[in-house]
C-alpha cells in the first residue's frame, strides 16, 4: 500500500510549487523518448504538465497524452494550461503510481522524471507500468538512485521523501526491480555524477527498457 503520509507531504509540497517557476525535474525522459505519431503516451509525475502537452502534440490528434500525478496544485495548473493551450488530446488524472487507472496493454510510451523514487513500493509501480505498456511498448524514465541505502532517519521522513532523494534505492536495486518485472534492453542512458543529500550521496540517471514480445520467451 502506498504510504498516505508521504503523499500527503508530496501533494502539499508540489501544490506549493505549482505556481512557481522553479525546476522540479532531475532529468530530460522527453528528450530521449521519441514519441511519434498516434501513439498513446503517460507520464508518471506530471507536474505542471508541460511535458504532457508536449507529447500530446508530438502524437497528434490520433494520439493521446495521460498526466498522472497527486499534487492538486500541479494537476490544477496542468488542466489550466491545456485549456488556454487548446490541446485536447490529453487527460490528467489524479492517482498514486500504485494504482494507475488505464487498461492493460494500451500505452505505447511511459516517461517519468523524478518522481517514482518517492513512491514506497517500486515493485508495485513498476509492475504498474509493464501492466499499461502495448507489447514492445517502452519507457524512458529519469529517476534519483542512492550510493548506499538511505538511512532510516531519512527514508521515513515524509519531508525527505517529497524532496526527491530520501525514497531512493540504490542502482542495483533499481535495475533488479526492472528485471524482476520482466522489462528487457535496459539501458542507462544518462548518469550523473554522486552529489550529496543528507548523510548520502546520490545520483540522478536516465534509463530505458521496453516491454517484451507477447508470447516471447
Amino acid at each position: 500500500m502506498p504510504n498516505q503520509e508521504n503523499i500527503e507531504s508530496i501533494n502539499e509540497r508540489y501544490s506549493e510549487l505549482a505556481e512557481s517557476s522553479c525546476c522540479l525535474s532531475c532529468g530530460g525522459a522527453i528528450n530521449y523518448s521519441e514519441a511519434i505519431t498516434g501513439e498513446v503516451c503517460v507520464d508518471l509525475g506530471s507536474g505542471r504538465g508541460l511535458e504532457v502537452l508536449r507529447l500530446a502534440e508530438q502524437v497528434g490528434e490520433t494520439g493521446f497524452a495521460y498526466g498522472i500525478d497527486v499534487s492538486d496544485g500541479m494537476l490544477s495548473k496542468a488542466r489550466k494550461t491545456a485549456d488556454k493551450m487548446g490541446i485536447k488530446n490529453v487527460k490528467f488524472i489524479k492517482t498514486e503510481l500504485e494504482s494507475i487507472p488505464l487498461e492493460e496493454n494500451t500505452v505505447d510510451l511511459v516517461i517519468s522524471n523524478c518522481t517514482i523514487n518517492h513512491a514506497s513500493n517500486k515493485v508495485a509501480v513498476w509492475s504498474e507500468i509493464y501492466r499499461i505498456l502495448k507489447p514492445n511498448g517502452r519507457f524512458v524514465v529519469s529517476d534519483i538512485y542512492s550510493l548506499e541505502k538511505v538511512p532510516p532517519e531519512y527514508a521515513n521522513d515524509p519531508v525527505a521523501v517529497a524532496e526527491c532523494w530520501a525514497g531512493s534505492v540504490t542502482k542495483e536495486v533499481y535495475l533488479n526491480t526492472l528485471n524482476f518485472v520482466g522489462f528487457k534492453n535496459i539501458k542507462i542512458i544518462e548518469d550523473s555524477k554522486p552529489y550529496d543529500k543528507g548523510k548520502i550521496k546520490v545520483s540522478s540517471f536516465t534509463i530505458s527498457g521496453s516491454k517484451k514480445e507477447c508470447c516471447s520467451i
